[in-house]
């Protein structure tokens, strides 16, 4: 629960805050965390009739808060985003276009980069926008690679990524020698480029950006949902599939579900908070570590031994952030055990 006697918010209790992507793991704990705060959430979802699930799932959670879907099916078409901005007090933009297989890095900008700016174009021109906040990731910083140490800063970029699609070897090499680092790419560029336009535009509000890393935890409705992203790949682990792709994996940071979803809050509602870069890496991970955490939580189930890979050696700048946390009543990061606990709780049934 938020501290209920955090004061002085700068979006005040009752407002209404936009999500983009309602419906995805990040965004859907973004919007149960901005509703347990006090707040009204509009959420956008491509198609309104394939979420009807999400209105009761939050009226049950949440008896007493106000939460509306809106359809935006072509975040590209002109003024896609102008009825969804009318009359909120911030953006949480978490909607995203690219997957993580890119064919082509700047094809993939062309299409991404320009909505993106419309939509904060369309927040500076509704004077009501106080605050606005874009979803990037973990990868726009570095590539994961337990045999190095290093020290991340706030400004840290994944220029490693960039230069290799930028070089010759990138043409040439094979789609496991280039794995995800088209995607790695696209995200650093694009958030940079969004910064830029920040800087250019100098919108009223405030923008901070919010870098996920793998994310891990509570899934909200499961039956409806489903179990995305790296939950499902626990959920994988756990059913003994994919046990080659997640061997081969490197160690890395985790973020766990609801510590992301309150960072937002924070990030919104902290005074003080405008043009920073926040790292919700709640702790180190491997999946082998978590495997392991599996097989201690369910002893009679037969959960595979990876090989010990290594532990991630990143020194990485969360500090900011689980220091917003902490001012609204959290006092620590969710360890992994916590976190891959209640992730399991979305697949396991015995």
């Amino acid at each position: 629960m938020i501290n209920p006697t955090f004061s002085n918010p700068t979006i005040p209790r009752g407002s209404t805050v936009l999500v983009t992507g309602a419906n995805g793991l990040i965004a859907s704990h973004a919007v149960d965390r901005l509703l347990e705060a006090g707040y009204h959430v509009r959420g956008t979802v491509r198609n309104p009739s394939k979420c009807a699930w999400m209105a009761p799932l939050f009226s049950r959670r949440h008896p007493s808060a106000r939460f509306e879907l809106v359809q935006v099916s072509d975040f590209g078409a002109p003024g896609a985003w102008d009825a969804a901005v009318k009359g909120v007090s911030a953006v949480v933009a978490v909607a995203g276009g690219v997957g993580l297989v890119v064919p082509d890095v700047d094809k993939a900008l062309e299409e991404e980069a320009p909505w993106n700016e419309a939509l904060l174009r369309a927040a500076k021109d509704e004077p009501s926008v106080k605050a606005f906040i874009y979803t990037s990731s973990a990868w726009a910083t570095w590539t994961p690679d337990q045999t190095k140490k290093v020290t991340l800063t706030e400004w840290t970029w994944n220029d490693e990524a960039v230069r290799f699609i930028r070089s010759g070897a990138s043409a040439s090499a094979t789609p496991e020698e280039r794995g995800v680092r088209p995607y790695m790419a696209v995200k650093a560029l694009l958030e940079q480029r969004l910064w830029d336009w920040v800087k250019r535009e100098n919108p009223p509000f405030t923008f901070n950006t919010v870098l996920p890393a793998a994310v891990i935890g509570e899934c909200l409705d499961p039956e409806n949902q489903g179990v995305p992203s790296t939950c499902g790949m626990m959920k994988d682990l756990y059913e003994r599939k994919q046990l080659d792709f997640l061997a081969k994996l490197p160690p890395q940071w985790a973020s766990d579900t609801r510590d992301t979803g309150l960072l937002y809050v924070a990030a919104l509602i902290t005074p003080g908070v405008d043009r920073e870069r926040l790292y919700p890496w709640s702790d180190r991970y491997s999946w082998p570590r978590v495997a392991q955490i599996l097989k201690k939580l369910y002893p009679h189930k037969d959960i595979p031994v990876l090989e010990d890979n290594g532990w991630d050696q990143t020194e990485v700048p969360n500090k900011r952030a689980e220091e917003l946390l902490r001012g609204l009543g959290q006092e620590r990061w969710t360890t992994l055990e916590e976190s891959v606990e209640a992730c399991a709780k979305a697949f396991v049934k015995d």
